[in-house]
């Protein structure tokens, strides 16, 4: 038996978690799906190795799973419906007749509340065992309303209302954070998504020991409360302004480069936030797997440049099949990783670009120009157009 890529990066820190980057109710068909694609003579070890990151009956039985959280986002959520249309179909039209008063965008939301809950159900004997330290699962908020604070404050208070073990994930603008605020005010566990730079992190930092501080005065049980702040590592470097920026200075910027600046980006708010001692835990996301142009060798940077670490990574199921395949090129995890300075060439030709400054200094940006960030608008469009086709797909089931 030979241990999973994604536990061998977890055994490097005790702390360190690996969470499931979908619902958790395509894990099966997934995994059949995987295993169908497995190398000759590795079909056995493979199924050992999921079946030990997800299984229903253990899950059931045991409290316990490989994976210590689940995380969804529209995209992925539009991911779930296309594995099951009929499924969701029928939930569609169940909802609708049970509602008979819902528009399309009702019947949308109460589906995708659903998809939560179930979610969210599935893996509700995960955080009974831990005494709510894992097992939680993330509902995202409405992408098309990331700058209404109202809207977004009603929604997280629904989706909370899910299950005691649901995180309610919220957009890294000015009126994110300060819902993000109101809702750990009220001992409400949060995941801070689109957010990709140092200002942000900051500011949902603050926002987090502000919320604190209001729930202590106010008596409010925080004994289960967790919170965690996504980094957005690929999305950060690869749909920021960071490549056109470079090429208008005719400056020459490397796929290496940019990863390099991820990696800083990340590290400088991960050491800020443990020489603190705040109680958020940095979650990485949006990894990939690719050949490095320096080396020519599979590297996976995101995860391995920060090997050693207590963050979360939260794993999509295309990422996790891309590292198994490339397990032996990608090799042994050096667990001081984390303690690596950054590249400092890549880093002072980065400093050069504006928008590399904004995520990298500490007071690159105020809250009001979060939203104008390229990664973050690129991101909330994408995301926005998912929640858009979900929101169609409910229209055509109910009108046949």
């Amino acid at each position: 038996m030979t241990d999973n890529i994604l536990e061998r990066l977890a055994a490097t820190n005790p702390d360190s978690e690996i969470w499931w980057d979908s619902s958790p109710l395509i894990f099966p068909s997934w995994k059949e799906e995987t295993l169908a694609k497995a190398p000759e003579g590795k079909r056995a070890d493979w199924e050992q190795q999921l079946t030990r990151l997800y299984d229903d009956e253990t899950i059931r039985s045991q409290g316990t799973m490989g994976f210590r959280g689940v995380t969804t986002n529209p995209p992925l959520s539009l991911q779930a419906i296309k594995l099951a249309p009929e499924l969701w179909a029928a939930e569609i039209r169940k909802v609708a007749q049970a509602n008979p008063g819902l528009d399309v965008e009702g019947v949308y939301w109460a589906m995708y509340l659903d998809l939560v809950k179930r979610g969210a159900d599935a893996i509700r004997p995960v955080y009974d065992k831990s005494g709510g330290k894992y097992g939680f699962l993330s509902g995202q908020v409405d992408p098309r309303f990331v700058r209404d604070g109202e809207k977004m404050l009603a929604m997280g208070l629904t989706i909370a209302a899910q299950g005691t073990n649901v995180m309610v994930k919220l957009p890294g603008s000015k009126e994110g954070y300060e819902v993000l605020e109101e809702l750990t005010a009220r001992g409400i566990s949060t995941n801070n998504t689109t957010s990709f730079t140092v200002p942000q992190y900051m500011r949902c930092m603050a926002a987090v020991t502000a919320g604190l501080q209001r729930a202590k005065a106010a008596g409010v049980d925080l004994s289960n409360w967790r919170s965690v702040i996504t980094h957005m590592s690929s999305r950060l470097g690869q749909l920021s302004d960071w490549a056109t920026e470079a090429k208008a200075r005719g400056i020459d910027l490397s796929m290496p480069e940019i990863r390099d600046g991820e990696e800083a980006v990340l590290k400088r708010a991960y050491w800020w936030g443990k020489d603190n001692n705040h109680p958020s835990k940095m979650l990485q996301c949006s990894m990939r797997v690719e050949k490095d142009e320096r080396t020519g060798q599979l590297v996976s940077r995101h995860i391995q440049d920060f090997a050693g670490s207590d963050m979360v990574y939260t794993c999509p199921p295309s990422y996790i099949a891309q590292l198994m395949a490339s397990d032996e090129e990608l090799g042994a995890f050096d667990p001081k990783a984390i303690e690596r300075e950054p590249n400092k060439a890549s880093i002072e030709k980065l400093m050069k670009l504006p928008s590399f400054r904004q995520a990298y200094e500490f007071d690159g940006m105020w809250p009001d120009e979060f939203a104008h960030f390229g990664a973050f608008q690129a991101t909330a469009t994408e995301f926005a157009a998912a929640t858009r086709q979900t929101v169609d797909f409910v229209r055509m089931t109910l009108e046949g």
